[in-house]
């Protein structure tokens, strides 16, 4: 039929747009980063050296891609128990209660906050109360940043990983249940193994979303251009110095700042990756 056919057109054009549209980023940034790599090669990519003084000019995104895979891992395991078990509360457990619903309304609000609003959150009290526990004198670094992207995270997690749950075919436990499983058992052997590769799913998404984060991580992480030493190391990420530096730069500097969003993409593009073989191989 003739609405089937176009129908057919319609999806296939918006598809090629979606395709050229990421061609058309992918090649902007490459011609934007070329001559930052033509002067420094691949040392731009291990350099710790970060000098936009000009006749010395020396950039490095090492302590960049650093700080940014420290704050989000730091993140994701804090992320993954506490909303894998409230995504089990929201789903399953309590999946018809009152409580379950408003609870699941808020994880649902909370995941649409500004990410800004968690930075000042952080700022003013997540980082006095870090100072206080004596853990940082200053309170800024990768944990405190670390946390507050944490916490932006969750509810995302808990609001996709709970919708996969709540997916899993009722027939699939009562059939378990007539055998004489338990309510543990049931979890165990029957909706964890329907859902997981979806589950699996709604956390690389919230790591994607902790690598690419900005205005959080800007506001905490103290914006030193160094290699963290640990947790309550100062630091940078990626999308932080940009933030910071994007706006005042030109030349050579410019060049490096977009290579480091280059990078970014593709950091974000093999998380994706490694994440559908991982799906792939729980299917």
């Amino acid at each position: 039929m003739k609405s089937d056919k176009l129908t057919k057109w319609l999806l296939l054009a918006s598809s090629l747009i979606i395709v050229l549209i990421s061609g058309g980023i992918v090649f902007s940034l490459i011609g934007d980063a070329v001559p930052v790599f033509d002067k420094f090669g691949w040392r731009f990519i291990i350099s710790t050296e970060w000098n936009p003084t000009e006749g010395r000019e020396a950039y490095g995104a090492l302590p960049f891609i650093a700080g940014t895979l420290s704050t989000s891992l730091l993140a994701l395991l804090v992320c993954l128990p506490l909303a894998f078990a409230t995504a089990l509360f929201i789903g399953e457990y309590f999946r018809n209660s009152a409580f379950s619903s408003v609870l699941g309304t808020l994880v649902d609000l909370l995941a649409g906050i500004p990410s800004i609003v968690y930075g000042l959150w952080g700022f003013y009290t997540l980082r006095p109360l870090v100072v206080q526990l004596g853990w940082d004198p200053q309170g800024y670094g990768i944990f405190t940043a670390g946390i507050v992207l944490a916490i932006m995270i969750i509810p995302y997690a808990t609001s996709l990983s709970a919708e996969i749950i709540k997916m899993v075919p009722n027939e699939l436990k009562e059939a378990a249940y007539s055998l004489g499983a338990t309510r543990l058992e049931v979890v165990m052997y029957v909706i964890l193994p329907a859902a997981r590769s979806g589950i699996v799913a709604s956390f690389i998404l919230a790591f994607g979303r902790a690598l690419g984060e900005t205005m959080a991580v800007t506001m905490l992480i103290g914006n030193t251009n160094i290699i963290p030493k640990g947790l309550f190391s100062v630091g940078n990420s990626m999308a932080s110095v940009i933030a910071n530096q994007f706006g005042e730069a030109d030349g050579l500097k410019l060049s490096a700042l977009i290579a480091i969003g280059l990078l970014l993409f593709v950091i974000t593009g093999i998380v994706n990756a490694i994440g559908k073989l991982v799906i792939k191989k729980l299917s």
